[in-house]
C-alpha cells in the first residue's frame, strides 16, 4: 500500500511527541542531560545552530547517531529548520531503540523568531570545505574541530627528522598557525628523513624551505620562520605565542629547555625521538596530571655516552612513523578528543614492527614540575648537560 508524504507526515506526528522551542531552552538552561540533534544540512548548519547542538545531518541519521548518543537512554531534542525533517529524523531513532526522543515544533527558525541566542562557526570557503571534508566526515572532528585547528598554532622545535613529517602532517590537517624554529641549513645528508626538504634547496635555510613547502601543501596555514638557536633567553618569549610545542630536538640541552619552558609557561609538549631502529613518543604535560621530561629523565646522561643518530645512523622511514604519531597527538590535543599519551610512553622496534606502551607517571619531588620545584627559571642547559665548565668569576 502505497502512502503519500502528508500522510507519513501525520505518522510521524502521531508517534512522535513535539516540544515547542521555549520548553527546549529552558529545559537547556536548567543544566538538564539533554542531547540536542540538529538534522539539517552542512549548509544550514555552517548558516548558524544552536549552541550545544550536535550536527547529523538527516542523510547520515542512521550510520552516525549511535556514535554521537551511545546511550540509547538519554532524552534526545531533534530539530531541523522548521520541524518537518525532526520529525522523520526522531521517527528513526525510535525505531532504532532511543525510546526517549521529541521533535522541536517550528525548528530553528521558530528559536531564532524568538530571540533565543543561536552560534556561528569560523566560515570556511569552499575550497577549504572541499579540502577538509574528509574531517568533517569523523564525528569527533567535524567542522567544529577544523575550526579549532584552523585557529590554533604550533611550535616545532626543529625542522629536521622528525620535524618535517610532523610539519606537513599538521599542515595538510589545516593547523593555522605554524612556527618552525632551526638554525640549520639543508644539507644532502638530510635528505634521506628529511621530507620536507629537496635537492634544489640544499645550503639553503630549513626553516624557509620547510615553509615554502608548506605553502605549496596548503596555503591556509600561516608560517613563521625563527631562524635562530633556542637557548634561555628566548625560549619563554617564543613558546608563550603557541598552544602546543612539538620536540624533534636531537640534543639534551635543548630537550631540557624546551621541558622546562613549556612546564613554566603551561604547555603541552608532544615529543618524540629516534634511534637506529627504535623511536619512543610520548605527551609532556603535568598541569593534565601527566609528567614532565625531568620526572623520566632526572639527569642527563655524561657527555658522548648516548651517541647521536650521525654517529648510530637511523632508519629514515623511523621518523615518518614517529612524525606522524606527534602529529596524531597534536590534533587530538587541539581538537579534544581521543586519548593522548599524557601519562604513556610509546615505544616502538622497527625491526620486529611492535609497538609496546609504559605507563609513566609525574614525579612529586620533580625539581621543575613537582610539589616544591626548586628550579623556577630557565638555567644554563649547555653547564647542566655538562657540556661545557663552570663559569668562574
Amino acid at each position: 500500500m502505497t502512502k503519500s508524504g502528508r500522510e507519513l507526515l501525520d505518522e510521524a506526528r502521531n508517534q512522535i511527541p513535539e516540544i515547542t522551542a521555549d520548553d527546549v531552552k529552558s529545559r537547556l538552561d536548567s543544566g538538564e542531560n539533554l542531547a540536542l540533534i540538529d538534522v539539517r544540512e552542512p549548509d544550514e548548519y555552517r548558516a548558524g545552530y544552536i549552541s550545544g547542538a550536535e550536527h547529523v545531518s538527516r542523510g547520515f541519521l542512521e550510520l552516525k547517531i549511535e556514535q554521537v548518543v551511545p546511550d540509547r537512554s538519554t532524552p534526545i531534542v531533534a530539530y531541523c529548520a522548521g520541524g518537518v525533517r525532526s520529525l522523520f529524523a526522531a521517527q528513526v531513532m525510535k525505531d532504532m531503540g532511543y525510546d526517549n526522543v521529541l521533535s522541536m515544533e517550528g525548528g530553528y527558525g521558530k528559536w531564532k523568531d524568538l530571540g533565543h541566542p543561536v552560534q556561528v562557526d569560523k566560515q570556511m570557503s569552499n575550497e577549504q570545505l572541499n579540502r577538509y571534508s574528509r574531517h568533517f566526515l569523523l564525528s569527533q572532528i567535524g567542522e567544529k574541530g577544523q575550526s579549532k585547528l584552523l585557529d590554533s598554532s604550533v611550535l616545532l622545535v626543529g625542522a629536521g627528522g622528525l620535524g618535517s613529517p610532523t610539519a606537513l602532517y599538521l599542515a595538510a590537517a589545516g593547523v593555522g598557525t605554524i612556527g618552525i624554529i632551526d638554525l640549520d641549513v639543508v644539507d644532502m645528508s638530510n635528505l634521506q628523513r628529511q621530507i620536507i626538504h629537496n635537492n634544489t634547496r640544499v645550503g639553503t635555510s630549513k626553516v624557509e624551505s620547510a615553509k615554502t613547502t608548506i605553502n605549496e601543501l596548503n596555503p591556509d596555514i600561516n608560517v613563521i620562520t625563527i631562524e635562530e638557536r633556542l637557548n634561555r633567553s628566548n625560549a619563554l618569549e617564543i613558546f608563550k605565542n603557541y598552544d602546543v610545542i612539538v620536540n624533534g630536538a636531537d640534543n639534551f640541552p635543548t630537550r631540557y629547555l624546551v621541558n622546562d619552558a613549556s612546564v613554566f609557561l603551561g604547555k603541552p609538549i608532544v615529543d618524540a625521538s629516534i634511534f637506529k631502529f627504535e623511536g619512543q613518543a610520548t605527551v609532556y604535560h603535568p598541569s593534565e596530571g601527566g609528567p614532565c621530561y625531568r620526572c623520566l629523565y632526572p639527569e642527563p646522561p655524561p657527555p658522548g655516552m648516548v651517541p647521536s643518530c650521525q654517529d648510530a645512523g637511523v632508519l629514515g622511514a623511523l621518523c615518518g612513523t614517529m612524525g606522524s604519531i606527534q602529529a596524531t597527538e597534536v590534533v587530538k590535543l587541539l581538537v579534544g578528543f581521543g586519548e593522548t599519551l599524557v601519562g604513556k610512553l610509546l615505544l616502538y622496534n622497527a625491526t620486529k614492527s611492535q609497538f609496546r606502551t609504559l605507563k609513566v607517571r609525574r614525579d612529586p619531588a620533580c625539581p621543575v614540575c613537582g610539589d616544591s620545584p626548586s628550579i623556577t627559571e630557565l638555567i644554563d642547559y649547555e653547564f647542566f648537560c655538562g657540556l661545557k665548565e663552570e663559569p668562574t668569576a
